[in-house]
Formats: structure tokens, C-alpha cells, sequence
């Protein structure tokens, strides 16, 4: 790369403390990259046995020193569990109770590495322990801008700043740059319902938050001003503490090649036909769900390959198909339920569509693609990710859901992927088109450079 040794300031030392979930452990790494990249060192915590998982994705061993943290054995978390895809959504608040437990080692680490910055998103102790040692603590956010600036508690201006409703997030905050992006009432409960939860230490999620942005020395934001700049404009207004952009952090190209199983079956279909569904690691839908997301698939008579977890009360996909649901796609549908290499597939020549859960990590994989994108969004900030992209950026097709129930059909899965899929479409055509700018935009050889060299020097100039 052009300014991969661009380092004519101070060698910066980071440390990175991210919440023990793989999109969040993933995007912090990526960011760890690419400042080694430039010549600066970084000590990554992160769960013991995770090391090995995160391993490959190491880019500079040499500079990226990996430090083990045991994560304590709490009440409520199984044992060994170290990351969200060991424990339930329920179990996740105890996960975060031993995440505050590991205080003590973190603070002794601190104590003699001395780096310049220590990035973190969930712990809001980290900038109080920081402060001991005159290190500078960044809140890293990674996820899309628009969705902490629909959620900003200050532009809202409630009566309890720790606190929403549901009629709350059914509407966007005054001045919100897209007032056409709002939230469903199922959606909104759901998002209320999960910010007034208990998540670690006695705190909900939103008193959690709000100490973070309060504590720490400086916020980053792993997005762009070409795609989000009205969005990042509407929240630094409300802030009063630097708020710096790191780019939009595309994907690193795979090392790996694709498995030959999925790849020789993807070879058996024609260019652009294949729709591939996902829905994340972490999310488990309802057996009524599943099933409605999987016949909506085969409706489509496509092939199709579905990266799909077992649902709630199901140990196996088998058990959760539909009787002879496996003998009518035989020979053009897959259901898998392990993980699958997403990048890879997504670059493949037959996958023409993608049906995703929205999380940013997958929409961020999706933009590189020229996959047609149609969008299921499951939890949090998935939602208003969903909308973002249907409604603002016009890159995809939403699933249409029940307002109040959330519920969707398999006709309405069929009918987003056909709208996307038919070459006589408008939809789709102006979807394709959207797209194609935006990963165009997104691919020009500088511009993630020009923010990274940009965040670097912000960051020298500080210490």
C-alpha cells in the first residue's frame, strides 16, 4: 500500500480491549492491521482460547502482540465460555460481569506497558484505570453512524437520559439527516426492551453506553463521510470531545481459497443465479421463522445455499425442516449449519443475491460484492443498518415484517429476492445501480488510506 510506512510522526504503542464478541474482537483487529501497517504496535486482550480463532487474521505478528485474558467464572455463565457465541442472548449480561472482573489484570497490564492509547467499546471502567498511567482511552464504535445518531440519547432530549420507550424509537431524533428511517413498534419494543436489561454490574446496557462516551478521552467511528457524513455531522454536534473517522474498513482479501465442497458445488450453476442466506453467528430465529425463511427460499425456485443456526428448541437443522422439505430442493438448495467462509462465497461467480441480518460486518463484506442485496435485520442495530441501506443508500430490498409482531412470510422473502433478482425489475435495476457506485466508491484506490493516515496523525497529535 502507498502509505504503509507513511509514519512521520511519533511510533504510536496501542492497547485494544473489545467486547468478547467475534464482530467486535474481528473489528478491532482490522483496525489493529492497519495502524501496524504504518509501523505502530499494539497489544490486543483477548480471551485465552480465542488466541488460536483470531490467529490467521494476525496480519503483523511482529507488531500485534496477542495477550491473553481468563476470563473468571461468574453465576450464569457456562463454564469455559468466553465469547457471545458460547452463552445465550440471555447469558450475555454475565459475560459482561466477568469482563468487569478482569479489572485487576487489565490494570496491571496497563501499569507496565504504558501505550499511548487503549481502545474499548463495552468496559466503561477501562478510561478511569487509563487515567492512572496517562494513557488516553478511545470508545471505538463499530457499527454504522446512522445508527448512533437515531439512538442519540442528547438529541432526543428525554426527561431520563439512561432511558427510551418504545414510542420513543418508533421516529427519528429532530434534524435526523433521512426522516423516512424509523423503527417498527416490534422493533422498537424489542430495542427498549434490551436497553433497559441489566448488562453487567448492575448497569443496563444505554447507563453503560453513556458512562463510556462520557469517560473516554476521544470517540472513533469505523465509517466515511461519503457514505455517512450527514449522519456523523448530526451526532459531532452534540458531542464536546474529539470524534475522528477511521474509514470505512473494508475486508482484508481472503489468504484462504474457497472449501471445495461449496465450491464445486457453486461451479454447477450459471453466473449471478445462486442466492446465499446468512443471518450471523449469534442469531437463532423461532422454529415458525426458520421455517417460513426456508420455504420462501425454495419458492424461489433458485438455487440456493443458507448458512442458517439451528432455532430456538431445535438441536439440529434436520430436526427444525419441514417433512420432505430436503427432497424438494435436492440438487439446488443447501442448508448448512456450521460456519461457511461468507467473503469467499459472496466473491463467487453464481452467488447473485445475498439475504442478510444487516450486521455491519456482513453489509461491509456485502458492499465489495455485486451481489444483489435483500435484507432481514434480527436485532439492535440491525434495524436501522436495514433501513439505511433500503431507504437512504437504495442498495437493497428490505423483507416486509409485521408491524406489530415482526413476524415475516415466505412470501415476503420470495417476493424481495424476486424483486431484486428479475432482470425486468426497476427495483432491482436501480438497487444494481446504487450498489455498483457505492462499491466503486468504496474500492477507490486512496480513500481508506487517506483516513487511516488521517486518524494516525489526529491520534500523534494528541499524545
Amino acid at each position: 500500500m502507498s502509505s504503509s510506512n507513511n509514519n512521520n510522526g511519533k511510533t504510536l504503542h496501542m492497547a485494544m480491549y473489545p467486547w468478547f464478541a467475534f464482530g467486535h474482537l474481528t473489528s478491532f483487529l482490522h483496525l489493529a492491521n492497519k495502524l501496524a501497517e504504518r509501523g505502530h504496535k499494539v497489544s490486543f486482550f483477548l480471551p485465552t482460547k480465542t488466541q488460536t480463532k483470531l490467529a490467521s487474521h494476525n496480519r503483523h505478528p511482529n507488531l500485534i502482540t496477542f495477550i491473553p485474558i481468563s476470563v473468571p467464572s461468574v453465576h450464569g455463565l457456562p463454564a469455559g465460555a468466553e465469547t457471545t457465541n458460547d452463552v445465550s442472548a440471555q447469558a450475555r449480561p454475565s459475560l459482561m460481569d466477568a469482563m468487569d472482573l478482569t479489572r485487576p489484570d487489565i490494570d496491571s497490564h496497563l501499569s507496565h506497558l504504558k501505550p499511548d492509547y487503549i481502545f474499548f467499546d463495552f468496559t466503561e471502567w477501562v478510561p478511569s484505570v487509563a487515567r492512572k498511567y496517562s494513557i488516553k482511552s478511545i470508545y471505538y464504535y463499530t457499527s454504522y453512524m446512522a445508527n448512533m445518531a437515531y439512538c442519540n440519547l442528547q438529541a432526543r432530549n428525554l426527561p431520563d437520559k439512561h432511558k427510551y420507550t418504545e414510542a420513543d424509537l418508533m421516529s427519528p431524533p429532530p434534524g435526523f439527516p433521512c426522516p423516512v428511517i424509523r423503527m417498527r413498534a416490534q422493533e422498537a419494543r424489542t430495542f427498549a426492551y434490551m436497553c433497559q436489561m441489566v448488562f453487567g454490574g448492575g448497569m443496563t446496557l444505554v447507563e453503560r453506553k453513556t458512562k463510556c462516551f462520557e469517560e473516554c478521552d476521544l470517540i472513533a467511528s469505523k465509517t466515511c463521510r461519503e457514505i455517512e457524513g450527514a449522519y456523523y455531522d448530526f451526532y459531532e454536534n452534540k458531542l464536546i470531545k474529539p470524534f475522528l473517522l477511521v474509514g470505512p474498513m473494508m475486508p482484508e482479501p481472503p489468504t484462504s481459497r474457497l472449501d471445495d465442497y461449496f465450491d464445486g458445488w457453486l461451479n454447477g450453476f450459471g453466473h449471478g443465479t445462486v442466492v446465499y442466506c446468512a443471518l450471523g453467528s449469534e442469531c437463532v430465529l423461532g422454529k415458525d421463522q426458520f421455517q417460513e425463511l426456508v420455504y420462501g427460499l425454495e419458492l424461489t425456485g433458485r438455487p440456493f445455499l443458507a448458512a442458517l443456526r439451528p432455532p430456538s428448541g431445535c438441536e439440529t437443522i434436520e430436526q427444525a425442516l419441514p417433512e420432505g422439505y430436503m427432497e424438494k430442493i435436492k440438487g439446488r438448495g443447501i442448508i448448512h449449519s456450521g460456519w461457511v467462509q461468507q467473503q469467499l462465497i459472496l466473491q463467487h461467480p453464481s452467488v447473485g443475491c445475498f439475504v442478510t441480518h444487516c450486521g455491519a460486518g456482513s453489509l461491509t463484506e456485502a458492499m465489495l460484492s455485486e451481489c444483489q442485496l435483500v435484507l432481514i435485520p434480527q436485532a439492535i442495530d440491525q434495524f436501522v443498518n436495514a433501513r439505511m441501506m433500503s431507504l437512504d443508500l437504495k442498495v437493497g430490498v428490505e423483507v416486509d415484517k409485521g408491524e406489530d409482531d415482526g413476524f415475516f412470510t415466505k412470501q415476503a422473502v420470495f417476493e424481495a429476492i424476486e424483486m431484486v433478482m428479475k432482470p425486468e425489475s426497476v427495483v432491482g435495476k436501480e438497487v444494481r445501480d446504487n450498489h455498483t457506485k457505492l462499491r466503486n466508491l468504496l474500492s477507490k484506490e486512496g480513500l481508506e488510506d487517506s483516513y487511516i493516515d488521517k486518524f494516525v496523525q489526529s491520534l500523534q497529535d494528541l499524545v
